[in-house]
């Protein structure tokens, strides 16, 4: 989490340290007449409470006995669920009105956020398996002890595929984020998760992960070269910025603010970042753009609008010059070759276009394009860059 740049929890609170809370919400369940007793069991009632429902918009006769619910005759209603187990053997137990058992698996969640939160707070996340009945389950409990409970905004996320395919130990297509990052930029996979929204479905794939991988080199790139040119620069100017300049700035920083005003729609905001830094790259590359007398204002403005919204999106690095050094040793390392082998290909290959040997020449450029290294000439000479694999390339060609 530290090297996806995921903010730290203030809290991570354990069931077994809340304990008293847990019995006092289902105290207060049971005296306002949402919850029944059998033996050592506590059961909530959901024919006590009409709203059940109202997140999944299940209703219950939708819900069929054994499917989601375990099947119990003690039972009311099938949908009831447990708010407190008497203790098996072999188990841990705590001692409570009702005598020695453990919470249900849903009270602890109320328990503990309405600890901490309170009864209403404003988001409440989780993955879209949990819709019901855990989270619907929390509704009922948290509105039966308490009347004004309430939760502003649910969010939940979808699940990942695997080209296409769901993820799942069983398939055998189960990885680990420290698996990934080992051969990927963390915050390449950052940019790769946020290009989809997060309610959605997401397809991971190599291609996927090299096209984000390539996509974060070439930001890291345009604001690096941006911190070169400025710090030759006066920082001082205040020149006004021509209006073509403020025109993109504007529409950027308008795509970006009701983007993520409606419910957090990265994808957008990522598609967005082309213009700005297009114009940053003409503006630093082109003829037309170094004639332009603001220029200097103008690269300055566009990548403080820039890095403000990466450093939103958690995509800002420490130094763009360290990032962009990662992400190359990353390359390096998926190509399975050294810098000093790609040196050597270059100098062979600058010897072929000598030579008029252009057949040789070509053939360096694509085996190294074969394994994600694209050469890049200019009148300084010969540079490389990480890039999609070309057989990736073509394989992301064939699928549009």
């Amino acid at each position: 989490m530290v090297h996806l740049q995921c903010l730290p929890p203030s809290v991570e609170p354990r069931v077994s340290d809340h304990m008293p809370h847990i019995i006092d919400m289902i105290k207060q369940i049971v005296d306002n007449g949402y919850a029944y007793r059998v033996e050592g069991d506590v059961f909530f009632s959901v024919e006590n409470f009409p709203e059940y429902g109202q997140l999944s918009g299940r209703k219950l006769e939708d819900n069929r006995a054994g499917e989601r619910v375990a099947v119990d005759s003690r039972k009311r209603n099938p949908a009831d669920f447990a708010l407190w187990k008497s203790a098996k053997e072999g188990e841990p137990f705590w001692e409570s009105p009702w005598g020695p058992g453990r919470p249900g698996w849903h009270i602890e969640c109320s328990a503990m956020s309405a600890a901490y939160l309170g009864y209403s707070f404003d988001i409440h996340g989780g993955g879209m398996d949990l819709v019901f009945p855990h989270h619907e389950n929390e509704i009922a409990q948290s509105c039966a002890a308490c009347k004004q409970s309430n939760v502003s905004y649910w969010i939940h996320n979808g699940f990942v595929t695997v080209d296409s395919e769901k993820m799942s130990k069983s398939l055998g297509n189960f990885f680990t984020i420290r698996e990934v990052i080992n051969l990927y930029h963390p915050l390449a996979l950052r940019l790769f998760l946020m290009g989809t929204h997060y309610r959605s479905p997401i397809n991971y794939s190599d291609v996927l992960l090299e096209s984000a991988s390539e996509r974060i080199f070439y930001i890291y790139q345009t604001l690096h070269d941006c911190e070169n040119v400025l710090s030759q620069h006066d920082k001082g100017l205040q020149e006004s910025i021509p209006p073509e300049t403020l025109n993109v700035i504007n529409k950027f920083h308008n795509d970006f603010s009701t983007s993520m005003s409606d419910d957090l729609h990265t994808p957008v905001v990522l598609a967005a970042l082309s213009d700005p830094l297009k114009t940053i790259n003409d503006l630093l590359h082109t003829r037309k753009g170094k004639k332009q007398a603001t220029r200097i204002e103008s690269v300055a403005a566009l990548e403080k609008i820039i890095r403000n919204v990466l450093s939103v999106l958690g995509l800002m690095p420490t130094s763009y010059s360290e990032a962009l050094q990662q992400l190359r040793e990353m390359a390096l390392k998926r190509a399975k070759l050294t810098e000093d082998k790609i040196l050597q290909k270059i100098e062979e290959r600058s010897e072929a276009r000598k030579n008029k040997d252009y057949e040789k020449s070509d053939a360096i450029r694509k085996d190294l394009a074969v394994v994600g290294i694209a050469l890049m000439d200019s009148p300084d000479g010969t540079s490389w860059r990480p890039a999609i694999p070309l057989p990736l390339q073509e394989q992301q060609v064939a699928a549009t």
